[in-house]
């Protein structure tokens, strides 16, 4: 009997030893990698972020005239990797760390962005966020009334290799 009164003892003076974890929620530490998510009004479309992910949870879909990224958290490993490639800053790793749900969509995020069309052969390549980033890299705001955007931003692949094939070919003395 004394074993166990010296026992009750013990755990009294201890006090509460355990974290009142779920109801009390503890806040996560500075720097913490949780789930990651695409801020939908900063994402240009590159797909980076889908071609780092190392268990391939985030997918690039083209349809027609816009693009589909989606990111699935139930394999979602949080390596952060899509936020360090993102040259937008659009993916970020939150706080948030509780994935139990009783739906599989409520473990999904997407954002869907209008693709723009070649001038030569109007098919859809490239989203109209991604050739704006790349015509304000090229051209700052203060060179716009001086210098245009090349012609050749606004072509598929294949219609800027077919270009720049016939303008090689023309340079080319013929004998």
């Amino acid at each position: 009997m004394i074993p166990l009164i010296r026992e009750v003892l013990i755990c009294l003076r201890a006090g509460r030893v355990t974290l009142p974890y779920p109801f009390k929620p503890a806040k996560a530490p500075q720097n913490f990698r949780g789930r990651p998510t695409i801020d939908g009004d900063k994402c240009i479309g590159c797909g980076a972020c889908a071609e780092v992910c190392p268990p391939r949870l985030i997918t690039v879909t083209d349809t027609g005239a816009t693009r589909r990224i989606a990111m699935d958290y139930s394999r979602c490993t949080y390596c952060a990797r899509c936020q360090e490639i993102c040259p937008a800053g659009s993916a970020t790793c939150t706080d948030d760390f509780e994935d139990a749900t009783a739906s599989r969509e409520d473990l999904t995020v997407s954002v869907e962005l209008e693709l723009a069309r070649c001038r030569t052969c109007d098919t859809a390549f490239i989203t109209k966020r991604m050739l704006a980033k790349m015509s304000d890299e090229f051209c700052p705001p203060w060179m716009k009334d001086k210098l245009e955007t090349p012609e050749w931003f606004h072509l598929c692949p294949d219609c800027r290799l077919e270009k720049t094939g016939a303008a090689i070919d023309r340079s080319i003395k013929h004998d």
